[in-house]
C-alpha cells in the first residue's frame, strides 16, 4: 500500500459521485477521511440537499453492503437490531438480524426517533458488536454508519444525546449548492421528481474491501510528530477553558481528531501531518462535542464562531 494508490482512489470517487451529486466535493472528501479511519458521520441539512443520495452513491462506489433505516417516532430497537423469535419447527429462538448487520448503514433523519431507539447504535458503533437478549453478535469489520439529520430547529425532531455525539467522527453541515452548481444539478436531474435511480448512473466500484482494509492500515501505521500531538492536544484542551464554551471536548476528542488528520494527509498524496490538516478537521470533529455557554447563545454566536476563533488563539507549530 502506497499514498499514491490511495490518493488515486480517493480521486476517482470523487469524480464517479460527482456525476451523480452535484456540488458536495467537501462532503465525498470528509466521508472518506472518515471512512479511512473506522469513523461514523452525521451529515446536517435541511430536505433535499442530496444527504441520503450522496451515502447511496459513496456506498455504490466502493461496493459495500447497504442497508437504509428511515428513523421515526415510532421506531423500536428491535427495528434496528434484530429479535429472536421462536421457531416453534425446531423448538427454539432464532435471531432475525435487523439492518444493522450490514458494511454501510445509512440512519436517515435519526433525528426524528426518541433516544431511547437512537441509543441502539451506540454500541454497534463504538465496539462493532450488538447485544441482543445477552448475546454478543460482531458486526463486520468495515461496519460504517452515515448518519442525516434535520436542522434541531424544526418540527418533529429530538435532540441527540451527548454520547450518541460523541461516537460520530464528523459531523458535516450540507448547505445550499452555489448557482451555477444548482444549475448544473437541473441539467442532470431536472426531468425527474423522484431520487435520482443510482443504476442509471452506472457507477463503478473503485475499490474493494480489502483494499479499504489495507488503506485503514496503512493510515493508521502513519507516524504523529511530536509538535503535532502537542497541537491537537493543545486545541483540545483550549476547548475547555474557552469562557464561551459550556462543555469542551472529550480525550476522546484528541484520538478523533489526530485520526482524521491522518486520513487527510493521505488524501492530499502526503504520508505526514502538517497543521493544516489538523485545521482543516477541526471544526467538524469538534462543533459536535462542544456546548456554547448561555452568554455565548445571548451574544448570537455560533459553536462555529468560538472554535474558529480557538483556531486563531492556538498557536501551530512552524
Amino acid at each position: 500500500m502506497s499514498v499514491e494508490e490511495v490518493r488515486e482512489t480517493w480521486e476517482s470517487l470523487r469524480d464517479q459521485i460527482g456525476r451523480v451529486v452535484i456540488g458536495q466535493e467537501q462532503a465525498v472528501r470528509l466521508l472518506t477521511v472518515a471512512l479511512l479511519c473506522e469513523g461514523h458521520a452525521l451529515l446536517e441539512g435541511v430536505p433535499g440537499t442530496a444527504k441520503t443520495l450522496l451515502a447511496r452513491c459513496f456506498a455504490a462506489s466502493l461496493r459495500l453492503e447497504f442497508k437504509r433505516i428511515q428513523f421515526t417516532p415510532d421506531l423500536m430497537p428491535g427495528d434496528i437490531l434484530g429479535t429472536n423469535l421462536f421457531d416453534f419447527q425446531s423448538n427454539q429462538f432464532n435471531l432475525t438480524k435487523g439492518p444493522i448487520f450490514t458494511e454501510f448503514l445509512l440512519a436517515d433523519e435519526i433525528n426524528r426517533t426518541p433516544p431511547k431507539t437512537q441509543s441502539a447504535l451506540l454500541e454497534a458503533m463504538q465496539e462493532r458488536t450488538v447485544t441482543i437478549d445477552g448475546k454478543s453478535y460482531p458486526l463486520s469489520g468495515g461496519f460504517m454508519v452515515v448518519a442525516t439529520q434535520n436542522p434541531v430547529e424544526h418540527e418533529g425532531t429530538y435532540p441527540l444525546p451527548e454520547a450518541q455525539l460523541d461516537r460520530f467522527l464528523l459531523k458535516m453541515l450540507i448547505d445550499y449548492p452555489e448557482r451555477d452548481q444548482e444549475r448544473e444539478m437541473l441539467r442532470v436531474h431536472g426531468h425527474r421528481s423522484a431520487m435520482a435511480r443510482i443504476d442509471d448512473f452506472n457507477l463503478q466500484p473503485v475499490a474493494s474491501l480489502e483494499f479499504l482494509d489495507r488503506a485503514r492500515r496503512f493510515v493508521a501505521e502513519l507516524r504523529l510528530a511530536d509538535e503535532m500531538i502537542e497541537y491537537v492536544v493543545e486545541l483540545v484542551r483550549a476547548t475547555r477553558n474557552h469562557p464561551a464554551l459550556q462543555v469542551g471536548a472529550s480525550p476522546r476528542s484528541c484520538n478523533m481528531l489526530a485520526a482524521a488528520a491522518r486520513s487527510s494527509a493521505v488524501l492530499d498524496g502526503r504520508d505526514f501531518v502538517i497543521p493544516d490538516d489538523v485545521k482543516e478537521l477541526f471544526l467538524p470533529v469538534m462543533r459536535h462535542r462542544v456546548l456554547t455557554s448561555p452568554g455565548a447563545e445571548v451574544e448570537g454566536r455560533s459553536t462555529d464562531q468560538v472554535l474558529e476563533q480557538i483556531l486563531e488563539q492556538v498557536p501551530a507549530p512552524r
